[in-house]
């Protein structure tokens, strides 16, 4: 017989139910520990189902949050449900799909695709083929409820629907999907195509048999009437243009009509999507050629579309000018990211230049303002000044109009195609960048912040000429507005100068005291949100102008607040991160100007990582009683450790001395978590530079560590491994940041071991070789390796010479591109000692080393000394005549070059 609920037992739930929908949040908490409570009971889940499906005359809200407290339960226990309550689940979703109410049909539709997604499409063999059968029925409640339905287990098991343990049900599927698309109602049309689309970037097979069928359903549908529909024939040919393009060429022209149709559709969602379709198409190698006669008509477009909506400048609060003053909200603040050190050669970091067009934060959802700008800024970088033509009219009307909505997006597509077209701009420069700074001081908070944000995108140009034309005149309106009324203004002014903090490095040098007083002053004037992204400017300046920071006035100045900051924040707040980041910046540029600061930070540091490794080891142990902490803390630790090994140097001794940091840094490097692998070794190599009498006694243990981590099949070692053992074991292209640091630590411990780094050569050389070999290996990791090569061979010639054959090309193609450094010195000095001990080795790939000592402007006497003799002792050996034949195949750069400073 069915099951049947106690009618008490049902009031009662139907009363937490109601409950629940109160606005109170402690009546909300208390239902919410009464309902977790209920799941002891076998039969709670019958009552859930029972209120959504076979209560109809209860309200429509009560029903759906009853299956969706049901779904969560699913979540969370359905592993535990009796056989019986599955059952029952089951039939009573699929005998209730039809329900007259969308909200219900939705809600079973929802309980269906979880369900489906706890491995049950396996043990459910009825659902796929009942679903199916229910869109033949005349009923369109019980064909829009199977739809539904069908269309969320599409998205949420794309991949089990085309695998053959449920015998490849797309194969029925899709071809029934397709005859919907010429459906009467909208919303079945929609949920067909929406199902489809699901399988288009997988490129599943039973898609790709029908693809021309999809494609001229989808043309069918181009002017569908529903703006739904047009928006999932938008995402289908954009999907499919990434995916199948051979397929959309014949049809371009018809395409491209459409998409500049739609990127202007009333309905802005419709736009959104349509919009998308130039950014991937921007992408495609056919790019110039389909959309060379169309510039003068989608630019237009592109350019209209970035102007705020009335709905943006009231979400933005665009007519708010001053609001300094009012408190950020938490939830307005985006959870921030530490990002692991990563030790580079060449004087370039890692840190890519931002062309975030996240100007509007606070609708940093993607929408049809940034998409048409991301969108102009990609086919910048595809035409370059080819845009320009149809560009710099529209410009010129834009920038100059007087509503200021107009003038605002024609700063912004100003900013947007700085990249792509800076050669075809660069003779407009000195009317616009004036024009610019004085827009500064636009009476709209909307119009300023988004200049400051288009300035940082010249500043590469603006840095390079005389500075009292533009720097000086920026530097003044910038700062001023760091120090603005509007929050807005405020962060896109700091970001912005921290950008021209990057471009100009030392430049800034003689405005040192101007800057620093304006943002000593902005700490006492900022609210939460922009604290985080002060401390970030100040880190940029930090690492911009070095030790030239390193002034007593300057101190005094920044000291302080940064200290008073820190002393202020609980050890597991966030807060932390950004400041932590700042610190180590600002560590490593004062030098021992930073001493006095140094041993309370040392000591919180490494408190910072002991604390998180134990909370680790705890929640290891008893995982019920102990959360895993959060790593990010221990990382920023680390790195900053570094930054203070990095700029005090051997004055850091006494602290690392008087600490147990190194038997810390064993267990970090052991870490599964790679960004603390990374961290670590970064550390480990500073420690080896600054105090290595306190990092030797550990190498036997570091070194199989290290080894591992170069090593493609990575395993963590067992946790009394043997330092050097560690290194070895870190040496894996797969974490491209931990290899890389993981190498340069093997790199600096060589230099201070000497010979006595002869045991552990073996440990390491192998995967170096390969790595150096490994086709798209990042160029910094391709540097960084070859100098460890190099060093391995300064310090244990006799050991690693034999293999010089083995990396000798791509060692000298990859240091002949880095500035002469004490690292280049010391790699060049191995690799001449080993071609001292096998001449051989070097003899099919000469002409690479030649390049490789061209690549010197200015190498020491013995070291250039030492290249001579090699060159001339190759020359001598195969004689004249063979010599005149090999350099003749030299460019001419090369030739001359070797000529006036060896004299070959």
């Amino acid at each position: 017989m069915e099951w049947q609920p106690d009618p008490a037992g049902l009031q009662q739930i139907l009363q937490l139910l109601k409950e629940s929908q109160s606005p109170d949040t402690d009546t909300q908490r208390a239902v919410q520990q009464k309902l977790e409570s209920l799941n002891q009971y076998p039969d709670f889940n019958n009552y859930l189902i029972y209120v959504l499906t076979k209560l109809k005359t209860e309200d429509e809200p009560t029903r759906s949050l009853s299956g969706l407290i049901l779904k969560n339960n699913v979540k969370a226990h359905y592993s535990n449900f009796p056989a019986q309550v599955t059952e029952f689940v089951k039939k009573e979703c699929l005998a209730n799909i039809g329900d007259p109410s969308p909200l219900i049909r939705a809600t079973i539709g929802i309980l269906i695709t979880t369900i489906a997604s706890k491995g049950e499409l396996q043990n459910w063999p009825e659902l796929l083929p009942h679903l199916c059968s229910l869109l033949d029925s005349n009923d369109y409640n019980t064909c829009e409820g199977a739809f539904g339905a069908l269309q969320k287990v599409c998205e949420d098991s794309a991949e089990l629907l085309d695998c053959d343990a449920l015998n490849r049900p797309l194969n029925t599927m899709i071809p029934k999907f397709l005859q919907y698309f010429k459906h009467t109602s909208p919303k079945i049309r929609s949920h067909a195509i929406a199902c489809v689309n699901q399988f288009i970037i997988s490129r599943t097979q039973a898609l790709m048999v029908h693809i021309d069928v999809f494609i001229e359903n989808l043309f069918a549908l181009a002017n569908d009437e529903d703006p739904e529909v047009r928006k999932n024939v938008c995402r289908a040919l954009v999907m499919l243009q990434e995916v199948r393009m051979d397929r959309l060429i014949p049809h371009m022209h018809n395409i491209v009509e459409y998409m500049l149709l739609r990127t202007q559709d009333g309905d802005e969602t419709v736009a959104l999507e349509a919009c998308e379709f130039w950014l991937t198409l921007a992408e495609q190698p056919i790019c110039k050629e389909v959309l060379s006669g169309y510039l003068d008509r989608v630019i237009p477009v592109l350019v209209n579309n970035t102007r705020y909506s009335e709905i943006d400048i009231i979400l933005l609060k665009g007519d708010v000018e001053e609001d300094e003053t009012i408190p950020d909200r938490e939830e307005d603040i985006r959870p921030r990211f530490h990002k692991a050190k990563t030790h580079t050669t060449s004087e370039e970091q890692d840190g890519q230049e931002s062309s975030d067009l996240d100007d509007d934060d606070a609708l940093s959802d993607w929408n049809l303002r940034k998409c048409s700008a991301a969108a102009l800024d990609v086919l910048a970088n595809v035409f370059r000044d080819d845009l320009l033509p149809n560009l710099l009219p529209i410009l010129k009307e834009t920038l100059f109009h007087p509503d200021w909505e107009a003038k605002e997006s024609g700063i912004l597509v100003l900013g947007a195609i700085a990249e792509g077209c800076m050669n075809g701009m660069v003779q407009h420069l000195p009317d616009l960048v004036p024009f610019l700074i004085k827009s500064l001081s636009e009476k709209k908070a909307l119009v300023r912040s988004i200049t400051c944000w288009t300035l940082s995108r010249y500043a590469h140009w603006i840095v390079q000429q005389q500075h009292e034309l533009y720097l000086k005149p920026l530097m003044t309106e910038l700062l001023k507005r760091v120090l603005d009324t509007n929050k807005r203004v405020q962060e896109a002014a700091c970001s912005a100068f921290a950008t021209l903090e990057e471009e100009a490095c030392t430049e800034l040098v003689p405005y040192l005291g101007y800057i620093l007083e304006t943002l000593v002053y902005a700490f006492n004037k900022y609210q939460h949100k922009n604290l985080l992204i002060l401390y970030d400017a100040i880190g940029t300046l930090a690492d911009s102008v070095g030790n030239h920071l390193n002034k007593a006035e300057y101190i005094n100045m920044l000291m302080p607040p940064l200290i008073a900051k820190w002393n202020s924040l609980r050890d597991e707040d966030k807060d932390l991160f950004p400041l932590l980041e700042c610190l180590s910046s600002v560590a490593t540029a004062l030098q021992s100007g930073f001493l006095p600061y140094s041993e309370p930070v040392y000591q919180r540091c490494v408190n910072l990582v002991q604390q998180n490794l134990q909370q680790s080891m705890a929640a290891l142990a008893q995982p019920d009683q102990f959360e895993p902490p959060d790593k990010d803390f221990m990382i920023v630790a680390l790195d900053l450790l570094s930054g203070l090994a990095e700029g005090l140097n051997e004055q850091i001794e006494p602290l690392v001395s008087s600490s147990n940091i190194l038997s810390l840094l064993f267990q970090c490097m052991q870490d599964k978590m790679p960004e603390v692998r990374q961290s670590s070794f970064a550390l480990l190599g500073d420690l080896t530079k600054a105090c290595f009498q306190h990092v030797k006694p550990c190498i036997a243990d570091y070194m199989p560590i290290l080894g591992a981590n170069l090593n493609p099949e990575f395993v963590l070692l067992p946790f009394a491994a043997d330092f050097m053992p560690i290194l070895g074991a870190n040496l894996n292209p797969e974490f491209i940041s931990v290899c890389n640091n993981a190498t340069w630590a093997i790199g600096e411990i060589s230099i201070q071991m000497g010979a006595d780094m002869q045991p552990y050569v073996a440990l390491v050389l192998n995967q170096l070789v390969d790595i150096i070999n490994r086709p798209g290996t990042p160029k910094t990791l391709l540097e960084n390796t070859a100098i460890t090569i190099g060093r391995l061979g300064y310090v244990c010639p006799q050991e690693v010479a034999p293999m010089l054959q083995q990396f000798i090309r791509p060692w000298c193609t990859s240091l002949r591109n880095i500035r002469d450094n004490e690292e280049k010195d010391s790699a060049f000095r191995g690799i001449c000692s080993m071609i001292h001990v096998n001449p051989g080795g070097v003899v099919q790939d000469f002409i690479f080393f030649c390049d490789a000592v061209a690549s010197w402007v200015n190498p020491k006497e013995d070291l250039k000394e030492m290249f001579f003799r090699i060159l001339h002792g190759f020359k001598n050996q195969v004689g004249e005549e063979n010599w005149r034949r090999f350099s003749d195949q030299f460019p001419l750069p090369l030739k001359e070059r070797l000529s006036s400073q060896y004299g070959v």
